[in-house]
């Protein structure tokens, strides 16, 4: 598996599509700090040149993160079709191939976005005002979003490598995690009982993170784990299930 892992390393970092997107999403947030910034020299009484109204771009954005991770998973779950076919006929498992393909992606992912929220809490706390619990607040609803993207992560990866196309991975991705808590109160509007499970939906859990954050009562929900752990196991399952059967 070692050998793999470097081969793929290899092909991930010669990926240019991969660093010039990492390089975009870091240059959006130093864009929108500086249009803050500037917005504020130019009006003292532009309201939102805060920290907090800052961060909150990061933490009400959950479904342009998950577009990045699509992309990010791409890199090696794209068009590499012969590569996998090679990858078999020298001798390594599928479960090598589906867990280093993962590993790999997920690490760069995670490593662009540990930099992403370094650099806005730099920003943040340099060129904005705020209240002092900003930071505290930021990363507490940064680690509720946490579970959640990684489920969509892992449930993007499994669809990719079972070959599914890229427009209906979108379209579950949308109804996963935009238009699912919609749908689930509509449809358990009629039950008592089951009037409050649209609230653990993705979409429902981000938005109220989002919502706690603004108005300064963010906890750390366990919630949000259980659920993403939950979406993130059944994905992982399924796909290095049928990926294993899977004709390459």
């Amino acid at each position: 598996m070692i050998n793999y892992l470097k081969s793929e390393q290899y092909r991930l970092l010669r990926k240019k599509s991969l660093h010039i997107t990492s390089l975009v999403c870091l240059l959006l947030i130093v864009a929108v700090a500086a249009v803050l910034y500037y917005s504020q020299q130019a009006d003292p009484n532009f309201p939102y040149a805060t920290n907090r109204f800052f961060y909150s771009n990061v933490i009400g954005s959950g479904g342009l993160i998950i577009i990045v991770s699509f992309l990010f998973n791409f890199s090696l779950t794209g068009k590499d079709t012969g590569v996998l076919k090679n990858g078999v006929s020298f001798g390594i498992s599928r479960n090598t191939i589906f867990w280093s393909k993962l590993i790999l992606t997920l690490s760069y992912f995670l490593f662009i976005s540990v930099i992403g929220v370094c650099l806005m809490i730099g920003l943040g706390e340099w060129l904005m005002s705020g209240d002092r619990e900003s930071v505290k607040d930021f990363l507490i609803a940064i680690s509720n979003m946490v579970p959640i993207i990684l489920s969509a992560f892992f449930m993007i990866h499994s669809l990719k490598m079972l070959k599914v196309g890229e427009v209906y991975i979108f379209i579950l991705m949308l109804f996963f995690y935009v238009f699912l808590g919609d749908l689930l109160r509509i449809l358990f509007r009629p039950f008592t009982s089951l009037q409050d499970v649209y609230k653990y939906a993705p979409d429902a859990l981000l938005q109220d993170n989002l919502l706690n954050f603004m108005n300064q009562t963010v906890q750390f929900g366990y919630q949000y784990w259980i659920i993403g752990a939950l979406l993130s196991v059944i994905a992982l399952l399924m796909g290095v299930t049928k990926f294993a059967k899977q004709t390459i």
